[in-house]
């Protein structure tokens, strides 16, 4: 029953959402423009329910000429292709606002699994296990508010399993207001390192690029 409520109740957020944080929307919009030459928005390919792909939205954070469709723990030396406005960016999650566009056109949730790149073949298979393909992907999930960019595929997938499991009103409520707190702290973001200390698996799913 909830899902079927889901869907509105995400809508109506971002909707609302869109509308309190144009200013902001067009504030970082300039800010990108006068840092760096490219475009302010950058399109990648993800997988989104049932395994259909989809083009999420990103404001820029890298220069054009940094390679496409590779996380940034995989790069060299990643710090070399992000923008100044970039590191700010990502350091406060700005820079996934633009997937407000992405729920309101019926391709994301507010609240579910991250959606996987299109070739993170070891993730979305690890995901099978839970089901956790057959739902929406989510701006944030539960598997984003215990760990984030520390977590290798395989816990991240169980906690991706875990949320389709639990998944309610409540339940999304909790994901939501943690979300805000882990945004706020900064909790688990790791750029160009394989996790905690550089221990965790190279396969581990890291903040992707965002040209």
């Amino acid at each position: 029953m909830y899902l079927k409520t889901k869907k509105y109740i995400d809508f109506i957020l971002a909707f609302v959402g869109l509308i309190v944080l144009l200013p902001v929307f067009l504030i970082l919009i300039l800010a990108i423009k006068m840092d760096s030459k490219g475009p302010v928005f950058f399109k990648q390919r993800r997988i989104g329910i049932n395994k259909t792909h989809f083009d999420i939205l990103k404001f820029r954070t890298m220069r054009i000429d940094t390679p496409k469709d590779t996380p940034t723990h995989l790069l060299a030396n990643p710090d070399q292709y992000i923008t100044k406005v970039g590191k700010f960016l990502r350091k406060t999650s700005l820079d996934e606002l633009p997937q407000i566009i992405n729920i309101l056109v019926g391709e994301m949730a507010v609240i579910g699994p991250r959606p996987a790149l299109w070739n993170q073949y070891d993730l979305i298979d690890e995901r099978d296990k839970y089901g956790a393909n057959d739902i929406k992907p989510g701006l944030t999930g539960w598997a984003q508010i215990n760990g984030r960019d520390e977590l290798p595929i395989e816990v991240k997938a169980k906690l991706d399993g875990e949320y389709v499991e639990r998944i309610s009103f409540l339940f999304d409520m909790k994901c939501f207001f943690r979300t805000l707190i882990c945004v706020s702290k900064s909790d688990g973001v790791v750029e160009g390192s394989t996790g905690v200390n550089g221990k965790m698996k190279a396969t581990s799913t890291k903040k992707t690029i965002s040209q």
